[in-house]
C-alpha cells in the first residue's frame, strides 16, 4: 500500500504527502532525454512538478524521503515539491529542558566553535555530544518537521503547540529563559521575522519568460527568421520584450509595497526577561516562544504575538480588525488564585483569550502599570506563525482564481492546435506529393502551427484588461490583480459587510428611555440635563465604558465615546507618576461640568444616595470588568467621593442586562419596546446597576469574580443608539435588484438591527418575509436543532396564544399564497457553525435565501463565501476592514473601501468609502469580459482566415508574401486588436448576463458560423478566379492589366521563380481576406448592452475606415509601387468589381448571421433557459438570475423549454427543486432536529412539529 501521509489536516492548505528517492537510472534516462529534445523536456518537467518528481525519483517511505511531492486536497488539485534537509540539535522537542546537557558540557571542559551565527555556534556546541538527526522541509515559507511518535510531518506554531493551561503560562512560562534555551528554541522556529523576500529581477525575468506562451513565441519568431520573415518576427519580440517588462514592474512592484509594509516596524529592539531575574536588551529578531518580553510603557509595535500576563495595554489593533479604536488588553486571570480554582482552568488560545492576547502588527500606544511593577508578555508564535504572518503568507501565496474562460482559453487553443495539425499533414502529403524539398516542406508545415494559434494572443488579450484597469483608475477603484477584473463581469451575488460599508461608521445617540417605578419613562433625547445629573442613569453612563485618554484627546470604542459625550462629563486618569507611587487602585475619575451641578439645595426627587457632597461631585472607576463579546456585556465598580458603599453599574445587550436583574425592577412591556426599537433598526444598550455591601472593600473588589458582581441588578433603563444608512446605500442596491444580482448582508452586529437594516436599506424588501434559523448545538443526549422563527413575531417575545394565532394563520393560508410568498433566512454566525457541521445537506439550501448572517466571524465569513461558490455563484465581496480580509480574498472579486494595511489582501481597493464603486467595477468587468470575448474571436478568425488562404495557397504550391503576411498582421490585426479594445463600459447595469466562458453555445456558434462564411467566400473567389476566360497561370510578360506591369517584370521573376507568390488566387485571396478580417472586426466588437457603442470608439472607427478607404483605392486603382511592395498582380477591371460584390455579399451575411440570427434567437434561446433554469420557475427571492425581455421572447422560451432542462448552476437546480418541494420553506412552528448521531459528512435531518 502506497505511504500517503495528510499535512495540515482539517486546515485550509490541506495536502495529501508522499515520500521520495531521487533515482540515478532516470536522472540518466531524463538528461539523454533533455540533450534529444534540445531541452524541452526540461521545460516540461518545469512547468509539472509532479511529472518531474516521478521522472527523476522512486516512491520510498516518507520518513525516509529525500524529496517529497504534496497535492492540496481542494478542488484545484495543485502539485508541490520540496527538498527534505536535516539538521543536527541536541533533543528532538523544541521545549524540552537542556539543563543536563548544559552541566555536562561544561564538565568535559567543552568550548563553542567559532561559527558565522549563533545557531550554528549552537549546534556544534552539543552535537558533539549528542547529536540528533532532525529531518524538515520548507513550503511557503513554513518549516515541517518529522515527528517520530505521530509518523508524520507537522508545523510548529509556538507555546500553544504544548496545549498550555492559563495557570501554567502564570507558573510555567512567566519566569523566562535562558540565553541557551532560547537558542535552542531559535534551531526550530526560526529567525523572529516575517521575511519578503524581493526575488531580484532576474529570477522573475527567467520565471516570466519560460511561461508557455513566451516559448511558443520564441518558436515562432525563429521560425520566421529561418523563413527570412523578419519584419513580423521583430513586431513581437518588440511586443513580447514590452510585455514582459510591463508585468515585471508590476510584479516586482507589488513585492516592494508588500516588503517594505511587512518590515516597517517589524525589527525593534525589545527587553526580555531572563530566568534569572536579570533584564535584557535584544533584538525582536532573537524572541522564541516562552520568552518573556517587557512592553515599554510608552508603546511599541508588537513584534510577535505574545499573551499579558501582568499589567494593561491600549492598543491599536486596525491591522486586524479593520477599527482603529483603541482596545484595552488586560492581563490573563490566573484561575488558581480565584475560588473556582481548577474549574476555570482552560487551555489557553489566541482566539479564545483574545482580550489578553497582543498580536503581532498591532500598535501599543500605552500601558498601565502599578506599584513599579512592568508590564509583562509571554512570547506565544513568532515569524510567519503570528496573526500578521499568516495574514501575508495569504498575500503571497494566494488560492488560484477558477475561473471559467482562462480554462476555456486552452482549451480553445488546443482545439486550434487540433485544426493545425490537419493543416501540417495537408502540407506534408502535398509538398512529397509535388517533390518540394525537405527544407522547405519542415519550414512551411511549422508555420502553418504559427498561424493557427497567433503568438500576439497574449497581448491582444491583456490589452483590454490594461484598458479597464486605466478606466477603473479614473473613478478611484484601483487593482493589484488586474485578471480579476474579467471575473467581476460575471458577479451574480455580492456579500456587504454592515458598519462602515452600508451604515456609517459611527453610532449617533437618538435618545434615552429611563425606567422609573417599574415602568418607562417617556423617551428623552439627551442625558445632558441639571435634572438628570445625580441620577443612577447617567452615572452608569459616564463610567461604564474603557474609555481612555491618549495625548490627552479620549479615545475608545465608537460607542462608548458617543455614550460619554451625551452626558457632557469631564474624564481625568492618573498621571504615570501617581500610578508608580501609589498601589493599583488609583482610580480614572469622571465628574459632571460645573454648570451642570445644581445649588447644594436639593429637592426631594433627587436620589439622596448621591448628593453628599454637592460642591465636589466625583465617581472614581475602581474596577473595570471589559466588554466581552461571549458574553455580551461590561460593567464596572466605582464609588462616589465621600461615600463608604461602593456602586457596581452594568451596560450590555438588552435581554443579557434583563436576565441579571432583579423581576421587580422589570417593565412589564420591555420585550415590546424592545422590539418596536430593534424593528426601527435601533441599535439598542441596556443600563443597570446595584448597591454593593459595604464589606466589599477596595481591596476584595479587585479579586473579585464577575459573577458575584453582575447579579441581583435593578434595571435602568435603554440608550438608543441609531447607525444611519450612507445616502448612497439604497440607490445603489437597488440598481443591484434591478440587474438581477443578489444582495446578502454579513455582519459582526445583531440579528435584528441587521434584519431592520437590511429593510431599510431594500436588501430585504418590505413584503417579504423573514425567517431566522436559530441552531443550537447537540446537548445532553439531545441531537442539534433547529427553530425556526418568523423575525416578525420572534417567538420569545410572544404569548402562547400569539404563537397560535400565528399557528392557525399559516394553516389557514392557501399553498398558492405561500408559494407566491418570497421569503429570507436570517442566521447568526453561532447557528451557521452549528449547521455547517450538522446539517450540511441543508446548509445550501439555506444560503440560496440567505440574507442576513449577523454575528459572523472572520473566518465564518470565509466559510459563507466558500458555501456560496459551491452552489456556483459567483461572489463579490464589499468590506471595509481587515476582518473582512479572508472573505475579500476568497471571493471572486474583494472590494475594500479601506486604505489600511489589510487593503494589500484585497484585489480591489476603493478611494470612495461607501458602495457606489460595486456597480461601476461589475460594469467594467463585463465590459472587459465583452472585450476579451470579442478579441478572442476575432483572434480565432485572423487565424483562420489566414490558415484558409495558406491552405488553398498551399494546393497550387504558393503562400503569401513576407509584406502581405506583414500588412495583415501588423497594419490589420494589431490596430484592430488594440482599438477594438478601448470601447467603454455601458452607462447602466443590465440583467442580461455574459456567457459564463468561450466553451458556450453563442460564442461557438458565433465562431464557427463566420469561420464557415469566411471559408465559403474565399473558396468562391479562389474557385471563380480559375474558371475567368483570361485565367491562365500567371507570368511576368501576361498583358492584363495597364503597362506598368512589364515594369515590374524583371524586378519580380526571380521571386516568382522561387516562392511562386505572385498569381492571381494569390491577389484574389489577400484582397477577399484582408476584407474578411475587417468584416469580422466590426460584427464581433458588440456594443450595448455592456459596452459603449462601437461607433463612440473612435480610434477604433478612424483604424476600420481608414485601412476600408486604403483597401478599395488599391483594389479599384491600382498604384505599381504598392502592388510592387505587396506582390500584387494586375487583374482585370471586370474581375475586381467582382471582387467588390463577393466583399459586400461576405459582410452582409456576417452581419446578417451575428446580429439577427444569434443575437435575436440563440442569445434569446439561452438566457430564457438560464432565467431559472426550466420554464416557470418562480423562486421566493428576488430570482438569482433572470433574462430580459426581447422581441418574441414567449415564443422562443416555449421552442427552449419544449424539455425540462436540468439547469447547468447548482443553485439553479437547488431553486428547483425547492420550488416543488411542498415541506419548504420551513413553518414558524418547526424544529429540524439531526438524526443522533450525526454521520462525520453530511449530517441527515427530519422536520417534526412541536404543538
Amino acid at each position: 500500500m502506497e505511504d500517503v501521509k495528510i499535512v495540515n489536516k482539517g486546515l485550509e492548505d490541506e495536502m495529501e504527502l508522499s515520500g521520495y528517492r531521487l533515482c540515478r537510472w532516470k536522472l540518466a534516462l531524463v538528461a539523454l532525454g533533455m540533450l534529444s529534445t534540445g531541452g524541452f523536456l526540461l521545460l516540461l518537467l518545469y512547468w509539472m512538478p509532479e511529472w518531474c518528481v516521478k521522472a527523476t525519483c522512486s516512491r520510498t517511505a516518507v520518513r525516509d524521503a529525500q524529496v517529497v511531492l504534496l497535492q492540496s486536497t481542494d478542488e484545484f488539485k495543485r502539485w508541490f515539491l520540496a527538498k527534505v534537509r536535516v539538521m543536527l540539535a541536541p533533543g528532538t522537542n523544541p521545549f524540552s529542558s537542556l539543563d543536563s546537557q548544559t552541566t555536562t558540557s561544561l564538565a568535559n571542559g567543552l568550548r563553542p566553535h567559532p561559527s558565522n551565527t549563533p545557531a550554528e555556534g549552537f549546534i556544534k556546541k552539543y552535537a558533539e555530544y549528542q547529536p540528533v538527526q532532525i529531518r524538515y522541509f520548507t513550503l511557503h515559507s513554513t518549516k515541517y518537521y518529522w515527528n517520530d511518535s505521530a509518523q508524520n510531518f507537522e508545523v510548529l506554531t509556538g507555546l500553544e503547540d504544548l496545549d498550555v493551561k492559563c495557570s501554567s503560562i502564570h507558573s510555567e512560562h512567566s519566569g523566562g529563559l535562558s540565553k541557551d534555551q532560547q537558542e535552542y528554541r531559535r534551531l526550530f522556529f526560526g529567525v523572529n521575522e516575517i521575511a519578503v523576500k524581493v526575488p531580484s529581477l532576474f529570477k522573475l525575468l527567467i520565471k516570466e519568460v519560460l511561461n508557455p506562451f513566451y516559448i511558443f513565441q520564441l518558436f515562432s519568431v525563429i521560425l520566421w527568421c529561418s523563413d527570412e520573415y523578419y519584419y513580423y518576427a521583430m513586431t513581437i519580440v518588440l511586443m513580447s520584450v514590452i510585455s514582459i517588462a510591463t508585468s515585471l514592474y508590476t510584479i516586482k512592484k507589488q513585492y516592494v509595497m508588500l516588503h517594505d509594509m511587512v518590515l516597517a516596524h517589524s525589527i525593534v529592539r525589545v527587553s526580555v526577561c531572563r530566568a534569572d531575574n536579570e533584564i535584557e536588551e535584544t533584538m525582536s529578531t532573537d524572541l522564541v516562544p516562552g520568552d518573556v518580553m517587557v512592553i515599554p510603557s510608552n508603546g511599541t509595535v508588537m513584534p510577535c504575538d505574545a499573551v499579558l500576563i501582568s499589567g494593561t495595554c491600549i492598543v491599536n489593533e486596525s491591522m486586524l480588525t479593520g477599527e482603529s479604536v483603541p482596545v484595552t488588553k488586560t492581563n490573563l486571570p490566573n484561575p488558581l488564585q480565584g475560588e473556582k480554582g481548577e474549574e476555570c482552568d482552560t487551555v489557553y488560545g489566541t482566539e479564545e483569550h483574545k482580550r489578553h492576547t497582543l498580536f503581532c502588527g498591532t500598535n501599543v500606544i500605552q500601558t498601565r502599570f502599578y506599584t513599579g511593577e512592568l508590564v509583562k508578555a509571554t512570547v506565544v508564535r513568532t515569524g510567519f506563525s503570528t496573526s500578521k504572518g499568516q495574514l501575508v503568507r495569504s498575500i503571497l501565496y494566494p488560492k488560484p482564481t477558477d475561473f471559467k474562460l482562462y480554462r476555456d482559453a486552452y482549451l480553445f487553443l488546443l482545439c486550434l492546435v487540433g485544426v493545425a495539425g490537419v493543416g501540417f499533414i495537408y502540407s506534408i502529403v502535398l509538398s512529397i506529393m509535388n517533390n518540394v524539398p525537405a527544407k522547405t516542406i519542415v519550414v512551411k508545415s511549422l508555420d502553418i502551427i504559427t498561424i493557427t494559434v497567433p503568438p500576439a494572443l497574449p497581448a491582444a488579450l491583456t490589452a483590454g484588461i490594461v484598458y479597464a484597469q486605466r478606466r477603473l483608475k479614473k473613478m478611484g477603484i484601483f487593482c493589484i490583480s488586474p485578471q480579476r477584473i474579467n471575473i467581476c463581469g460575471q458577479l451574480n451575488l455580492v456579500c456587504f459587510d454592515k458598519t462602515g460599508t452600508l451604515t456609517e461608521d459611527g453610532l449617533d445617540l437618538w435618545g434615552v428611555q429611563r425606567v422609573e417605578g417599574s415602568s418607562f419613562h417617556h423617551t428623552e433625547d439627551n442625558a445632558f440635563k441639571e435634572s438628570l445629573v445625580k441620577t443612577h442613569f447617567v452615572a452608569c453612563m459616564a463610567t461604564c465604558h474603557s474609555l481612555t485618554k491618549i495625548e490627552g484627546q479620549l479615545s475608545g470604542d465608537p460607542l462608548d465615546l458617543k455614550m460619554f459625550e451625551a452626558t457632557g462629563w469631564i474624564l481625568e486618569e492618573p498621571t504615570e507618576e501617581e500610578t508608580s507611587l501609589h498601589n493599583r487602585i488609583m482610580p480614572t475619575v469622571v465628574r459632571p461640568p460645573k454648570q451642570l451641578l445644581p445649588e447644594p439645595a436639593m429637592s426631594p426627587e433627587q436620589d439622596m444616595e448621591l448628593y453628599e457632597l454637592p460642591t465636589s461631585y466625583e465617581i472614581g472607576i475602581v474596577r473595570q470588568f471589559p466588554f466581552s463579546s461571549a458574553l455580551q456585556r461590561m460593567s464596572v465598580v466605582v464609588r462616589l467621593l465621600g461615600e463608604k458603599r461602593m456602586d457596581a453599574y452594568l451596560k450590555g445587550a438588552p435581554e443579557v442586562v434583563a436576565s441579571l436583574c432583579k423581576r421587580e425592577t422589570m417593565p412589564q412591556d420591555f420585550a415590546e419596546v424592545l422590539e418596536d426599537y430593534t424593528k426601527q433598526g435601533f441599535r439598542v444598550i441596556a443600563l443597570a446597576h446595584r448597591r454593593l455591601e459595604s464589606r466589599l472593600t477596595w481591596h476584595r473588589v479587585q479579586n473579585i469574580n464577575r459573577d458575584h458582581i453582575e447579579t441581583n441588578m435593578e434595571f435602568l433603563g435603554l440608550i438608543i443608539m441609531q447607525n444611519k444608512l450612507k445616502c448612497e446605500t439604497p440607490g445603489v442596491l437597488d440598481v443591484l435588484r434591478q440587474a438581477q444580482i443578489r444582495t446578502v448582508m454579513v455582519t459582526g452586529d445583531n440579528m435584528l438591527t441587521a434584519i431592520s437594516v437590511a429593510r431599510d436599506c431594500g436588501m430585504i424588501p418590505p413584503q417579504d418575509r423573514v425567517i431566522i434559523a436559530d441552531a443550537l448545538p447537540p446537548k445532553d443526549g439531545q441531537p442539534a436543532r433547529i427553530n425556526w422563527q418568523y423575525a416578525d413575531n420572534p417567538s420569545k417575545h410572544m404569548s402562547k396564544t400569539d404563537i397560535e394565532d400565528v399557528q392557525i394563520s399559516m394553516e389557514d393560508s392557501s399553498k398558492e399564497q405561500r408559494s407566491l410568498e418570497r421569503y429570507h433566512f436570517a442566521m447568526s454566525g453561532k447557528s451557521f457553525t452549528v449547521i455547517t457541521e450538522h446539517f450540511q445537506d441543508l446548509l445550501q439550501k439555506l444560503v440560496l435565501h440567505g440574507t442576513v448572517f449577523a454575528r459572523m466571524a472572520p473566518d465564518q465569513k470565509t466559510q459563507l463565501v466558500e458555501t456560496l461558490q459551491s452552489v456556483d455563484y459567483f461572489v463579490g465581496m464589499c468590506g471595509d476592514g481587515a476582518n473582512d480580509c479572508g472573505a475579500l480574498k476568497r471571493a471572486h472579486s474583494g472590494i475594500s473601501l479601506s486604505e489600511l494595511e489589510a487593503s494589500v489582501a484585497s484585489p480591489f481597493t476603493s478611494r470612495t468609502p461607501n458602495i457606489s464603486c460595486v456597480p461601476d467595477l461589475i460594469r467594467e468587468g463585463r465590459a472587459a469580459l465583452v472585450t476579451s470575448f470579442c478579441v478572442f474571436k476575432f483572434m480565432a478568425l485572423y487565424s483562420m482566415i489566414q490558415y484558409i488562404s495558406v491552405t488553398l495557397l498551399y494546393y497550387i504550391l504558393s503562400n503569401l508574401g513576407d509584406f502581405q503576411f506583414l500588412f495583415i498582421d501588423i497594419a490589420i490585426i494589431l490596430l484592430i486588436v488594440f482599438t477594438m479594445s478601448l470601447n467603454p463600459a455601458w452607462r447602466e447595469l443590465v440583467s442580461r448576463r455574459l456567457p459564463l466562458g468561450l466553451i458556450s453555445a453563442p460564442l461557438l456558434v458565433s465562431v464557427l458560423s463566420q469561420i464557415l462564411i469566411c471559408l465559403a467566400f474565399q473558396s468562391l473567389a479562389f474557385l471563380m478566379v480559375r474558371q475567368q476566360g483570361w485565367y491562365e497561370p500567371w507570368t511576368p510578360e501576361a498583358e492584363l492589366c495597364n503597362a506598368s506591369s512589364h515594369d515590374n517584370s524583371t524586378d519580380n521573376s526571380t521571386e516568382e521563380d522561387e516562392h511562386n507568390i505572385q498569381n492571381y488566387e494569390n491577389t484574389t485571396l489577400f484582397y477577399v481576406s484582408s476584407f474578411q478580417y475587417l468584416i469580422v472586426a466590426i460584427v464581433f466588437s458588440k456594443g450595448k448592452p455592456f459596452r459603449q457603442p462601437s461607433y463612440k470608439n473612435w480610434p477604433f472607427v478612424l483604424s476600420v475606415v481608414s485601412l476600408y478607404v486604403f483597401l478599395f483605392f488599391i483594389m479599384l486603382y491600382p498604384v505599381s509601387a504598392i502592388d510592387e511592395t505587396l506582390d500584387i498582380v494586375c487583374v482585370p477591371y471586370s474581375w475586381r468589381v467582382t471582387l467588390v460584390y463577393i466583399v459586400l455579399g461576405n459582410a452582409a451575411v456576417s452581419v446578417f448571421m451575428e446580429t439577427f440570427v444569434l443575437d435575436v434567437v440563440l442569445w434569446k434561446l439561452v438566457f430564457s433557459r438560464d432565467k431559472q433554469g426550466s420554464c416557470g420557475l418562480q423562486p421566493a427571492t428576488p430570482p438569482p438570475q433572470r433574462g430580459i425581455e426581447l422581441l418574441g421572447s414567449k415564443h422562443v422560451s416555449c421552442l427552449c423549454c419544449g424539455q425540462r432542462k436540468v439547469p447547468k448552476a447548482r443553485y439553479m437546480h437547488l431553486a428547483q427543486e425547492l420550488s416543488v418541494d411542498p415541506d419548504w420553506p420551513p413553518k414558524p412552528t418547526t424544529i429540524t432536529e439531526a438524526k443522533p448521531p450525526p454521520p462525520p459528512e453530511n449530517g441527515s435531518y427530519q422536520i417534526m412539529s412541536t404543538s
